[in-house]
């Protein structure tokens, strides 16, 4: 028996309106991808990325797409995605493209590169708060995404001697 391999794509979904993302669907998402592949790579390319592909993980909040299809055609689908301008979800047009942030073997490797990535945003957007206490929700954030259950109160200890100094 052979294993089908299969390649999963992070993807970023980039709007204006952050509201927008909420609308977002995996059927509408599955859609805008195998419209633009047939675009692109005409049949072929569409008959092709169509056997195996889909949207395994949708974070409406967040905006992060999970795409999974097989190994063999990732660079045509890879190469499709920044001509995807927008998404028809509920009625609605959502103008949007789509930035490719991880290419994974697995899921499991997707998963932790997405919390590494989740943690650095959040760093990153630790000097632009204005109040303490945003500040320490996104700290907060910060331990939650990058610690187990059982080492928070130890990495708090370690935050606050990080501040003192």
């Amino acid at each position: 028996m052979v294993r089908v391999k299969s390649r999963y794509l992070l993807c970023e979904v980039n709007v204006t309106d952050r509201n927008l993302l909420l609308l977002l669907d995996d059927r509408a998402v599955t859609a805008a991808v195998k419209d633009v592949v047939r675009r692109m790579h005409g049949d072929y390319g569409a008959a092709l990325c169509s056997f195996g592909f889909s949207v395994k993980y949708l974070n409406a909040v967040t905006g992060i797409i999970l795409l999974r299809f097989p190994k063999k055609c990732y660079k045509q689908l890879w190469s499709a995605l920044p001509f995807i301008t927008s998404i028809e979800a509920r009625g609605k047009q959502i103008s949007c493209f789509l930035n490719c942030i991880y290419v994974g073997g697995t899921i499991r490797t997707c998963q932790k590169f997405l919390i590494r990535y989740n943690a650095h945003q959040l760093r990153r957007m630790l000097p632009k708060c204005k109040s303490e206490e945003e500040k320490h929700n996104i700290q907060q954030a910060i331990l939650d995404c990058c610690l187990t259950r059982t080492h928070t109160e130890e990495a708090e200890d370690t935050l606050e001697s990080e501040e003192d100094e």
